[in-house]
């Protein structure tokens, strides 16, 4: 058996040209042979954030078309109900740490966020970090209900579209929340934030705040395209559900 060479040991560290300059010394059979090895690991190594992409991009324009009616309809609705605009904004933090803008409908009155701070003891949040209240006076009649079926959530399909957020991944957080996270928690801003993901399937703001981190990092530790179709099948009937929306 031939021994190891040092420069064997070095072949991961060629630069490009040093790649080059190799290759053009072999054959044209071999020539070919290896250029096909270094795009089958170029493939291998991209496939995972573009397969990702293609499925973001396509489920989230197919999602807006599908649901048109039903946004239509909530857009009504909302404007029927409560003056103010149909869409709620706000600044939340993507990955890792770019903060972009989010898009809701709105289910509260106009006035909700400077009402915010005087509700703070309502807090049903065990871990204190995120805010939830069930009894948010702040909600409207028709806000309940699209709160309850997540309705609010689908004009981040067009976050998804922008390249801001993902169909799957940690559910975005806002900055004053951001700047509580320990190192556990900061993990959750490795990749870009979802639409729906893990916790929510599994009861939503019923669980935990340290709970939900860790199923959000053990999601990061083996995503996959098939994971992600498998927790968006799930999403359905998990809202369907209406368990842990408030």
């Amino acid at each position: 058996m031939r021994a190891i060479t040092p420069s064997d040991r070095d072949v991961r560290l060629l630069t490009p040209d040093e790649f080059a300059r190799r290759i053009q010394a072999r054959s044209p059979r071999k020539k070919i042979a290896a250029y096909l090895a270094l795009l089958f690991w170029l493939g291998v190594l991209a496939s995972k954030p573009f397969l990702k992409r293609v499925l973001d991009l396509g489920g989230a324009i197919i999602g807006m078309l599908l649901l048109s009616p039903l946004l239509l309809i909530t857009a009504l609705i909302i404007k029927l109900e409560s003056p103010g605009p149909v869409f709620y904004t706000q600044i939340r933090v993507g990955k890792r740490g770019k903060p972009f803008t989010i898009y809701k409908f709105r289910s509260m009155g106009v006035t909700a966020d400077a009402e915010r701070e005087a509700l703070l003891d309502q807090n049903d949040s065990s871990d204190g970090v995120l805010f939830k209240a069930k009894a948010d006076p702040r909600i409207t009649r028709f806000g309940k209900i699209i709160r309850r079926l997540s309705i609010d959530e689908l004009p981040q399909l067009l976050n998804v579209v922008i390249g801001d957020m993902s169909l799957v991944g940690p559910r975005p957080a806002l900055p004053e929340e951001v700047a509580q996270y320990d190192a556990q928690a900061r993990k959750r801003l490795q990749t870009k934030p979802g639409l729906t993901c893990i916790w929510q399937i599994s009861g939503r703001s019923d669980i935990p705040f340290r709970q939900q981190v860790e199923l959000d990092v053990r999601y990061l530790s083996a995503k996959s395209v098939v994971k992600d179709l498998s927790i968006i099948f799930k999403t359905v009937p998990a809202v369907l559900s209406g368990k842990g929306a408030y």
